[in-house]
């Protein structure tokens, strides 16, 4: 039995790898491997299919120095700033999405965290979301504290966004005004708060396939089970601008590999989908089950009709993964 066979069967049967065992499949033959992740996904996730869209509820402005990034107030960039959007923009843009299909709408705030003001505005918002339509809600709004985790559930916000971006050893190439544990302090706060957290990266910042590894353990060690793969799509103006576009066959790797190290999980396509010829229907055949839908925060998405498209021409289903586990 070769590599990755015998590992996709530990896997089958309940064992979760190594990061050594993990480091082995990286020299299999790619297509093998991303077979191999389609089994894995199906075994423990069926043919279902997480989807959910974000807004971008305050943009622009943020004191957070990350490399990537037009929002930030370190670098300049021709993104457009305002500050928070209304409770009623907020409460027509979740009926939009209710209405074509999504389960889960998440609002993304620029900035290390909210105010109070802001955050109590958001709560009323959530509160009328949620009180008046019947679609999941997400937030994400920086490092917060556990009351604050508490408001927004008594709010019904059900799942947190905060991303690690990277490794913890690549990170500080990424940002220096904030730190790992201070993300790793948020997530944990979030789930004290009963939150569910969702929680992944960029590929393409400049880290390492191993980086990239190191990361997905971490979330896993975490017991995050919506992985967020943003893809790089260099911002003329950040110190990223000239970062090379990663292949396609990178990207089909790296996924591949996530679903190695997290089996159970909703590994969710997200920004920078949309540079993949394929607008990434490979990488759902790869081990990936899941997207964000619609635009991204500073850069254009994928209209949720052609996602639905895509979904039903590949069998699956709409739903929500947690469901079943």
């Amino acid at each position: 039995m070769n590599i990755i066979d015998k590992l996709k069967e530990k896997i089958l049967k309940g064992t979760i790898l190594e990061k050594e065992e993990i480091l082995s499949l990286l020299n299999e033959p790619l297509d093998k491997l991303c077979i191999a992740a389609d089994e894995i996904r199906k075994h423990f996730c069926r043919d279902f299919f997480d989807m959910c869209t974000i807004i971008n509820g305050k943009s622009g402005q943020c004191s957070e120095n990350c490399k990537y990034c037009a929002q930030s107030l370190h670098f300049k960039t021709s993104v457009e700033e305002y500050s928070l959007l209304d409770s009623q923009a907020i409460f027509n843009y979740a009926k939009y999405n209710e209405e074509k299909g999504v389960l889960r709408y998440s609002i993304v705030t620029s900035g290390k965290r909210l105010s109070q003001n802001d955050l109590k505005t958001l709560c009323k918002a959530y509160r009328l979301i949620n009180e008046n339509l019947n679609i999941s809600l997400c937030a994400s709004h920086g490092l917060l504290s556990y009351d604050d985790f508490v408001k927004l559930k008594e709010a019904g916000v059900t799942r947190y966004h905060n991303n690690l971006e990277t490794s913890r050893n690549f990170f500080p190439n990424i940002c220096t005004t904030h730190s790992y544990d201070e993300k790793i302090s948020t997530i944990k706060a979030a789930q004290k708060a009963g939150l569910e957290v969702c929680s992944g990266g960029i590929l393409g910042l400049g880290e390492t396939i191993e980086d990239r590894i190191d990361m997905a353990l971490e979330i896993r060690n975490l017991g995050i089970k919506s992985i967020p793969v943003n893809i790089l799509n260099p911002i003329k103006g950040t110190p990223l601008e000239n970062n090379k576009i990663l292949s396609n066959a990178e990207i089909k790797l790296t996924v591949a590999i996530f679903r190695f190290i997290i089996p159970y999980g909703a590994i969710r396509l997200a920004g920078g989908r949309g540079l993949l010829e394929d607008k990434g229907k490979s990488l759902f055949k790869s081990g990936a089950n899941a997207t964000i839908t619609g635009d991204m925060l500073t850069t254009a998405g994928i209209s949720i009709n052609d996602d639905f498209n895509t979904i039903k021409e590949l069998n699956y289903k709409v739903a929500k993964l947690w469901y079943m586990l």
